[in-house]
Formats: structure tokens, sequence, C-alpha cells
């Protein structure tokens, strides 16, 4: 009897004992799970936040616009832009280039949206050399083309023969010389091609030679040619200007306007139309007339 006893005893105790253990590893199991559920709430909770940071770098500049450039005062105009462009929530980066040929190889392969450096004939003659589309978008203002010479201080002071320097590409050797023709120094003969050259010179009075040198080296002739004919952006640099140095000048009634410049695909897009606008604004005309009176005239109402 007492065994029996004892036996009950014993088997209570080991069923108590199981008991425990289920009890524990249940007590295991729901702080397990609930440690699974917390790392599953916070990493939910981290993939939410990350998902707004995302969010958030979209909104701020969610518009870019890339514009190449060369030198002032086309890179100012482009800085002035920029400030209004910001307020409407595009992001203007102005990439300074350093020849005239890069910004329309850049716009062509879709490098950069836009350019501003040139006039409406120089792209026209890139479109036709390398089957481009590049399209004006605006004109934004006169560069008063002019011929400067170091040693004289008129045309008739010039000597038989001298040497005048122009630029060599085909638009800016037509323009070059219609700016001579105009003040008479040269005839020029009627031609149906797109420009003159220096093969249309029917008179020459003085028997000038003209040396054709890169654009961006006229400035660096002004001490060796007799004279040079070139912009008011390379003639700054020398000090020069329109109204106070150049033996001729140009004027506005011509179709070299420094102008903004896009692609066909583009040229309609809201981003290129609002930088256009801010290019062409009331800023941009009291820049002009304050710090380059003379030299970079207005060319938009």
């Amino acid at each position: 009897m007492k065994k029996s006893l004892l036996m009950v005893a014993m088997l209570m105790l080991v069923l108590m004992l199981a008991a425990c253990g289920d009890d524990e590893e249940s007590t295991d199991q729901d702080t397990e799970d609930q440690e699974d559920t917390t790392e599953t709430e916070e990493g939910e909770g981290q993939e939410e936040d990350g998902t707004e940071e995302e969010e958030d770098a979209t909104s701020e500049g969610d518009v870019e616009l890339r514009v190449a450039s060369l030198i002032p005062p086309m890179t100012e105009i482009l800085e002035i832009a920029k400030e209004d462009l910001a307020e409407e929530g595009i992001d203007l980066e102005i990439v300074v280039l350093s020849d005239n040929v890069q910004p329309n190889e850049a716009l062509a392969e879709e490098e950069v949206d836009a350019n501003f450096f040139q006039h409406v004939p120089y792209m026209e003659e890139f479109n036709r050399n390398n089957d481009a589309n590049l399209t004006p978008v605006r004109e934004i203002y006169y560069a008063n083309y002019g011929v400067y010479a170091e040693n004289h201080d008129s045309m008739e002071e010039l000597p038989e023969g001298a040497t005048i320097a122009i630029a060599n590409d085909v638009s800016n050797i037509d323009r070059s010389l219609q700016l001579l023709a105009m003040h008479d120094v040269i005839e020029l003969a009627d031609t149906d091609e797109t420009y003159y050259t220096q093969a249309d010179i029917t008179e020459n009075p003085n028997n000038y030679e003209f040396e054709e040198v890169d654009l961006l080296m006229l400035s660096r002739t002004y001490e060796d040619a007799d004279a040079v004919v070139m912009t008011p952006a390379y003639a700054e640099p020398l000090d020069l200007t329109p109204a106070n140095d150049a033996l001729l000048t140009e004027g506005v009634d011509n179709e070299f306007a420094i102008t903004f410049v896009a692609r066909e695909d583009n040229v309609d897009s809201d981003p290129i139309q609002k930088l256009a606008d801010a290019m062409t604004s009331e800023r941009v005309r009291e820049f002009l007339e304050e710090e380059y009176a003379e030299t970079s005239i207005p060319a938009f109402d």
C-alpha cells in the first residue's frame, strides 16, 4: 500500500515537472515571437522612413537644367537667371567650357539641355555640318562688333596693305566682311550663297590683308595685327570698349544677337521656356545696361 502511494506521488511529480517545462518553452516561444514582431515592426518602420527620405529627396530640386556657356556676360546672365529659377523649383547647372566648339557638340549629344554663347548664323552652320537640330529659343543681347587697332586711332590711319585679323569660322568671316562693307572699307559682290567669303570682295582700295584666326585667339593678335575685328567679350580683357576704342562698330541692325539655344526635342519644354523668360527679365536688362553699356545691348523688348 505504501509502495502504491509512493508510485502515485512520483508519477504526479513527473507530470508536474513536465507541465512546468512546457510552460517555460511556451514562455520562451512567446518571448521570441514578441521579439520577432518587434524587429519586423522596426524593419517596416525603417523601410517607411527610407521611402519618405527618398520622396523628400525627389521633391527637392525635381527639375534640373544643364546649360553650357563660355565667358561673361553670358555666364553672369545665367547666374542671375539661376536665382529666379530656384524659386520655380528648377536647379540650373552652368557648365563652363573652354572653346566655341564644345557647347554645340555637348548640346547635340544631349550632354547638356541648352547652351548660351553664339549667334544664329553660327548655330545654323553647325547644324549644316553636323546634321544637328539645334534650335534658337530667344535672342538675349547684341555683342557690338568692332574694329580695334593698338597703334591707330582711325581707319584712315591704317597703312596701305595693313593686316586685319578676323575670326576664321564662316559665319564670323561673313560678319566681319559685312561690317567693313557697311562702312565702305571694302565692297562685296551680290551672292546667292549663305555667307560672304574673301572671294566675294570686289573692291579693296587699300589692299588690306585679312588674316583668319580662331575666334578665341583674336585678342591675342591685337598687338601683332594692324587691326582686329572682334566682339566686346574679347575686347574687354584688353580694356577696350566699342564706344571708346573701336574704329568702326556694328550696332544692332543685324542678325548676330547672342542667342539662347536648345534642341528641337526640348525647345518648347516648360523649364527651357522659363529659363528664357528669366534671361530676358528686367533684372537682366538692368544688369546689361549698368555693367555692359554699349558692349552688350539687350535684344529683347
